[in-house]
């Protein structure tokens, strides 16, 4: 290193400035993550590479890669972070839940219901700070996997041994036509019959993917698949303006449905019913207010999640009920 240079004079603030331009792959993302102008984040990341003595990103066109120096920046820098936020965690045991701030992520299908979850929660511990993040299924994996959240929320949690498990409320999985498709009327219709018709997806990897693999089986390979989108509002539109029909979550289209803008088309094995599943690190130590939050959902998750997201239940009897229960 060159004299004068030293990175034990940056900042924390430095470092996290950083760390968020590498996850994110940019400087405006960042900005908007940290909640910053794009100027202050380069000017912080600029004042890093002086204490470093070395260039921590270069750009080709119009993106940004790290160097070596910046990789090798990168994971010591992680783990400082994470140093703090254990040391805040410790602390937070010393202000109890009401002090405390819960750190949750949660899928996408979570985000029509989960946020109404929370502000039951807060209502009965004043004082406490919400950050609630919405990511898909591999988004959410990384979340954990970096000690970014306390908590995440999902249907298909990861099997590894690092991971602790535990279902706290149905997930039910329908398939949604708009109200004048010529299935709409029909009953007991087959899945072969079904998977014939133009579907529009969610990505591969994501939640709704996984869980319409389980659910259609050995017919998925049969599939008329139309048009894979990521985001589930367009699919809804998509589905209303006629495009074709859709596989997912209830908790997604209880509006629609109740409001018969859509239909709930009756194919044999449906709903699908699986389960909302809480993931935490094994080893992560949880603070007062994320254990207090474990035990909110654990006890009372389910029957909240009915009365702030009353889904149809006409063809709940004939559910096919998968469920995968037990801590992992």
């Amino acid at each position: 290193m060159q004299p004068g240079f030293a990175v034990r004079h940056a900042t924390l603030r430095q470092l996290k400035v950083f760390e968020a331009v590498a996850r994110l792959n940019g400087f405006s993302r960042a900005a908007d993550e940290l909640h910053l102008t794009q100027p202050a984040v380069s000017t912080q990341v600029r004042k890093l590479e002086e204490h470093a003595g070395a260039a921590l990103f270069e750009q080709l066109g119009k993106k940004i890669f790290l160097t070596a120096a910046g990789t090798e920046l990168l994971h010591h820098c992680r783990l400082i972070i994470r140093q703090f936020e254990d040391a805040d965690a410790a602390m937070t045991q010393f202000k109890g839940v009401a002090g405390g701030k819960l750190n949750v992520a949660v899928i996408s299908a979570g985000d029509y219901f989960f946020p109404r979850l929370l502000v039951q929660f807060a209502g009965r511990h004043p004082g406490v700070r919400l950050n609630l993040a919405v990511h898909n299924r591999e988004d959410l994996l990384v979340q954990l996997a970096d000690n970014l959240t306390d908590l995440a929320v999902m249907v298909r949690p990861p099997q590894d041994a690092d991971t602790v498990s535990e279902p706290f409320a149905p997930h039910p999985y329908v398939i949604v036509a708009p109200a004048e498709h010529p299935l709409a009327r029909q009953r007991g219709i087959p899945l072969s019959q079904v998977v014939r018709e133009p579907f529009i997806v969610r990505e591969k990897g994501s939640d709704t993917w996984q869980s319409m693999a389980e659910g259609l089986g050995r017919q998925l390979e049969r599939l008329n698949v139309a048009m894979e989108i990521r985001s589930t509002e367009t699919i809804k539109q998509a589905v209303l303006a006629g495009m074709g029909i859709s596989f997912l979550s209830a908790h997604t289209v209880g509006r629609e449905l109740r409001d018969k803008t859509l239909v709930m088309l009756d194919v044999q094995g449906f709903p699908l019913m699986l389960h909302w599943y809480l993931v935490q690190r094994r080893q992560k130590r949880l603070p007062p207010v994320a254990r207090a939050f474990r035990e909110f959902l654990l006890s009372e998750g389910a029957r909240l999640i009915r009365e702030v997201d009353p889904l149809p239940t006409s063809k709940a009897r004939g559910a096919r009920a998968k469920t995968r229960i037990g801590s992992r």
